[in-house]
């Protein structure tokens, strides 16, 4: 058994920290017949079949426009494409390339682009056409026409349920919703909307960076954490949320569902939410990452609730399969609260951030906010460069476009059924008795390795646990002794004494094998423990 000093690592990020588990798994794995299961990282091990295939067949019919203005074969140079009449033969083209995979996708993608948005065939299809060869940069460089509209319906499907709010939200499509936080904090602290060392509010457990890039000498900021707990079934208790009350808190920052948690806020604590912004909280500031959202069955997000209280934070990479891609979205509603936020500033600082974009327009007042994140993206400098990549913004239209078209949502149950396979095979493996939550996203889940022993082992157990175990110890225990990575809760704030498990990225026939490695871990600590009452 390795001696590690575990104190050298509390501090690292447990994405950090799984790559010596990685690394000490794989040695595990070779002296032993086991096979190294790493479930540590969420990247999906599914994709979406149907939209790819017709980005890929769709890039041959742009290649063909081009060659149509100017074709060197021997130097391999073509043109642009052109626009007039790019929807007829774009037609003529998908008929006689039918056979091809996509080609059934791509032209009832066309049809139901033009029949349900309203769209001019010839400007969609050259969108699509131009956009995909990438000739040219993003304009408007927030996000083009048609692909913004595409997404916005997407989305109201994605984060809104079955009741969509009034009004719009402007869309910014961004490389991943990594990016989208890293633009957001910027752009806050760069419009005074947040300043150093202010108070905000995570609800946790959370995913590790938001608590990290808190802390960041650029923003030190001061956390307070309303946790939502298992014995609360992963929910914000009534304590908890009143603690929001505080003027002092500048913002509330979620991840719903949760990471690790897999947990989606339930109606009633979105309701009590609601109620706490509306009567008593109408400045605080939201900002919510759903990138699960759409492993819930009628998934309601709190940019649904609370539109113009909310920014909201949306990847693609999950769901579709496609973390490589880079495709995320920042939604703020078109009536909110941060527009008028910037126009109350004091003097001093309204002068000093019309200076920041005074580069840009002449009217730097009037700038709405989610142009500024844009800009800042950029360090204001670079704003005329601004935009996500146009292919990658083609993949995100056929995405959105291949979940609108799928009325039946056959796809949406595949992948639902994937993770709920690997959640049962878990549980038998462990086995615990779990009663079905149906906010739970089976994306992730979260063993609580003190919640357990202390349901069926009892209270001398878990004191026992603290005192003589480190946390660490559990996810160093699983990779050397059972070649298993999983993260260790304690670096998302989730309970110390757990473990998160992907669902995700691994086949379905593993999932009991990982849930006997952490019943054994759990075993070994229960016998030393009762070794030790035999000895006193």
């Amino acid at each position: 058994m390795t001696v590690i000093d575990y104190r050298d690592y509390e501090k690292m990020s447990p994405f950090e920290i799984k790559d010596g588990l990685i690394k000490l798994a794989k040695r595990s794995s070779q002296k032993s017949a086991k096979v190294l299961l790493n479930a540590g990282r969420g990247n999906p091990n599914w994709i979406a079949t149907r939209p790819r295939e017709g980005f890929f067949l769709f890039g041959q019919f742009a290649l063909s426009e081009c060659r149509r203005t100017m074709d060197n074969p021997t130097a391999g140079v073509a043109g642009m494409p052109q626009q007039k009449d790019i929807a007829e033969r774009f037609k003529a083209w998908i008929e006689k390339h039918a056979d091809m995979p996509g080609a059934d996708f791509l032209a009832k993608m066309v049809e139901h682009a033009v029949t349900a948005f309203g769209f001019d065939a010839d400007a969609f299809v050259f969108e699509l056409t131009d956009s995909i060869i990438g000739d040219n940069y993003p304009v408007p460089d927030r996000m083009l026409v048609h692909a913004e509209q595409v997404a916005h319906r997407y989305l109201m499907w994605a984060m809104c349920g079955d009741k969509v709010p009034p009004g719009k939200f402007d869309l910014y499509a961004v490389e991943g919703g990594t990016a989208a936080m890293c633009y957001i904090f910027k752009s806050l602290i760069a419009n005074r909307i947040l300043k150093k060392g202010d108070t905000i509010a995570l609800g946790t457990p959370i995913f590790t960076p938001y608590i990290e890039i808190a802390e960041l000498e650029d923003y030190a900021f001061k956390a307070v954490h309303i946790k939502a707990t298992q014995e609360h079934r992963f929910q914000y208790s009534d304590e908890e949320i009143k603690k929001l009350e505080d003027p002092k808190i500048k913002a509330f920052f979620v991840v719903n569902p949760g990471n690790p948690t897999s947990m989606a806020i339930d109606a009633p604590t979105i309701k009590k939410i609601v109620d706490l912004v509306k009567k008593k909280r109408p400045d605080l500031l939201l900002l919510t990452d759903d990138v699960y959202g759409t492993f819930v069955p009628g998934f309601r997000s709190l940019i649904a609730e609370l539109p113009e209280n909310t920014i909201g934070v949306y990847s693609f990479s999950k769901y579709f399969g496609c973390t490589g891609w880079r495709l995320g979205l920042i939604a703020i509603h078109e009536k909110n609260i941060l527009d008028e936020m910037t126009k109350k500033l004091p003097q001093k600082e309204l002068e000093a951030v019309d200076k920041r974009y005074i580069s840009i327009t002449l009217e730097p007042r009037k700038l709405k906010m989610i142009d500024r994140i844009v800009a800042d993206s950029r360090d204001v400098a670079l704003n005329h460069t601004a935009g996500l990549s146009l292919p990658q913004q083609v993949m995100m239209t056929m995405f959105s476009l291949s979940e609108l078209m799928d009325t039946e949502k056959l796809y949406q149950k595949a992948c639902m059924d994937i993770c709920h396979s690997r959640v049962d095979s878990l549980l038998e493996g462990l086995p615990l008795d779990v009663q079905p939550n149906p906010n739970f996203a089976y994306y992730y889940g979260t063993i609580d390795f003190e919640f357990w022993l202390r349901r069926y082992v009892g209270d001398d157990m878990v004191k026992w646990l603290k005192k003589h175990v480190h946390p660490l110890d559990l996810v160093y225990r699983l990779a050397e002794d059972h070649s298993i990575v999983l993260l260790n809760g304690g670096g998302f704030d989730a309970p110390n004494w757990s473990v998160r498990v992907s669902f995700a990225n691994l086949s379905d026939d593993v999932y009991d094998d990982i849930g006997r490695g952490v019943r054994a871990v759990a075993r070994g600590y229960i016998d030393t423990f009762n070794a030790s009452k035999k000895g006193k």
